[in-house]
């Protein structure tokens, strides 16, 4: 079980990481597709090299069609599925400035109260999360400019949210094991305790 759920949050956050590098690359060429086309329009190209600007603008340089659509439902998915490998490395924000000064086996406790928490919180989302998909699949709600269905972001989402639901599951287990035994059963992010 252990190799699965590292393999799974692992290669969530491999996905969403190439997700996030296309992200970036599209919107670079949208932003200077966009520049581009306005100096293009500028009056130096109007007046001077109308004929060289016509024909760039022809080829259709500009801002990229649905860019913001893409964007929308790419950073979602990738948010979902980072949270399994932040999740496994214990790496969410947390402050201690006040649990720093308690026994091991204290903070042990705490940390694992805390995982249970953050565990039931996640699975509210992912429940919601495939209710909004369901919705959406229902209505047949598609976006404005590229036309496809919206419920094919929360589908992606939703696929990265099931692997941070069970790896947030099984680190409830792991968690409250390691308190119960006293010893560390799952890595830690760089720095922690």
């Amino acid at each position: 079980m252990h190799r699965t759920i590292f393999f799974l949050a692992r290669g969530t956050a491999l996905a969403g990481g190439l997700a996030l590098i296309a992200l970036v690359l599209l919107t670079t060429l949208s932003i200077i597709g966009r520049t581009v086309n306005k100096a293009l329009h500028g009056d130096f190209f109007d007046t001077t090299l109308n004929g060289f600007a016509q024909f760039v603008l022809d080829l259709g340089v500009g801002e990229i069609n649905g860019n913001y659509e893409i964007l929308e439902a790419g950073v979602a998915f990738a948010i979902f599925a980072f949270l399994p490998i932040c999740q496994l490395y214990g790496a969410h924000a947390s402050v201690d400035i006040f649990t720093s000064m308690l026994p091991r086996r204290i903070n042990a406790w705490i940390a694992a109260f805390w995982e249970v928490i953050l565990t039931l919180v996640i699975l509210l989302l992912i429940w919601r999360l495939y209710e909004g998909m369901q919705r959406y699949i229902g209505n047949g709600e598609t976006t404005l400019f590229l036309q496809f269905p919206v419920w094919w972001g929360y589908a992606a989402s939703f696929a990265a949210g099931v692997v941070a639901c069970l790896t947030a599951l099984y680190c409830a287990v792991m968690r409250i094991g390691e308190a119960l035994v006293d010893k560390p059963l799952l890595p830690r992010e760089h720095g922690g305790h």
